[in-house]
C-alpha cells in the first residue's frame, strides 16, 4: 500500500469517527460543529467523501459477484409473515426472518451504517 493510500485511509477513518460522534451527540450538525470548532462545510465534505468511499466499496449491481438480493415487496398484508426480529437503525427499520442469510444481514447492516 502506498503512502497516499495509507493517508487516505487514515483521513477517512478520522472523518468517520467525527461523523459518528456528531450523529450520536443528539445535537444538530450546526450545534455540534459550533461546539467542536468544526466548520459545517468541512463536516459535509467529510461526510460526502465517506459516503463516496462506502459506495465504491459496494459490489456493482449485475456484476455477478453481488450479494444484493432483489426483494419483492408485496402490499398484500395476507402474504406477509411477521418478522422474527425488528431492528431500528437510525431512521431505517429492518425486519428479519429466521431464514435470512448471514451475508444478506451483514451487507444490509453495512449499507445502513452509511445511511444519512
Amino acid at each position: 500500500m502506498s503512502t497516499r493510500e495509507v493517508t487516505k485511509q487514515y483521513r477517512l477513518s478520522k472523518w468517520t469517527e467525527i461523523i459518528r460522534e456528531c450523529r450520536g451527540s443528539g445535537q444538530t450538525i450546526s450545534e455540534w460543529c459550533a461546539e467542536h470548532d468544526v466548520k459545517p462545510g468541512s463536516y459535509y465534505y467529510w461526510l460526502r467523501r465517506v459516503r463516496e468511499t462506502a459506495c465504491e466499496a459496494l459490489p456493482a449491481i449485475g456484476s455477478g459477484k453481488s450479494s444484493i438480493v432483489p426483494v419483492n415487496l408485496s402490499r398484500n398484508e395476507d402474504h406477509v409473515s411477521q418478522p422474527d426480529i425488528i431492528l431500528h437503525v437510525g431512521s431505517a427499520v429492518l425486519e428479519l426472518h429466521n431464514n435470512a442469510s448471514t451475508s444478506l444481514i451483514e451487507n444490509t447492516l453495512r449499507a445502513l451504517q452509511n445511511v444519512g
